[in-house]
């Protein structure tokens, strides 16, 4: 008996130890992309399912490494019809959207009410700006008009930032945290790295985009001209 736990424990300490290379590989590609480039737009990144990262204004730009096949397959199809893509979403267990174009949207898993917003907020030509959710179901939809979220909860939680700091620009949901960046401040909860609140407290930048995963994060402006990462 002993044994046999024994074993199993070094079966899941080795499946632990793969994923933590192939992320370490994936995050290292991504960095080396980044630095090539000299700018980033936005990035998708996860602790354990690959990342994704936009560059370029005329937007059809990308580099990814380890994310599932369809959303690798949906950015190159995207991007050899020279389409902008805006916003990418991707959580730990591999769920996605994908935002481009003039408010058109690619996802797969994404949760049913998240379906019916975004229907909504394209029947009613609104434009669409950022989404973001996570595996729990917990979603942020941000267009020019309007903010919706997948509860009241949440939408309370926002509406009082909103009345603190002015307008919404940017926010991101994961398994483990929520922030929210407004036109004078932030605000968030759970697990936020405090080097990613320093940085936004010196920085200048008007934020656009921010993402977290874990200990690393990512915010740049609408042009990726600006940006601050720790990936």
């Amino acid at each position: 008996m002993k044994q046999t736990v024994r074993h199993l424990l070094l079966l899941v300490a080795l499946v632990v130890a793969a994923g933590a290379s192939a992320q370490s590989a994936s995050r290292d590609y991504l960095r080396e992309q980044i630095n090539r480039w000299n700018e980033c737009r936005n990035v998708a990144i996860t602790k354990t399912n690959g990342d994704v990262a936009l560059y370029g204004s005329a937007g059809s730009g990308y580099a990814c490494k380890d994310v599932p096949p369809s959303l690798a397959k949906t950015l190159k199809k995207l991007h050899d019809e020279n389409k902008f893509i805006d916003d990418v979403q991707l959580t730990e267990s591999g769920k996605w959207i994908v935002l481009f174009g003039k408010n058109s949207i690619r996802y797969n898993g994404i949760p049913d009410d998240l379906k019916e917003a975004i229907k909504k907020a394209q029947k009613g030509s609104e434009t669409i700006t950022s989404v973001t959710f996570n595996d729990a179901g917990d979603w942020i939809l941000i267009t020019s008009e309007y903010v919706r979220s997948g509860s009241d909860a949440m939408q309370q939680w926002l509406s009082a930032g909103a009345q603190d700091l002015g307008m919404l620009y940017a926010a991101c949901v994961t398994d483990d945290a929520v922030i929210a960046v407004f036109e004078e401040g932030y605000r968030y909860y759970g697990e936020v790295p405090t080097d990613l609140l320093d940085a936004l407290r010196d920085s200048d930048i008007e934020v656009y985009r921010i993402k977290l995963a874990g200990p690393s994060w990512f915010f740049a402006d609408a042009t990726g001209k600006k940006f601050h990462a720790n990936l």
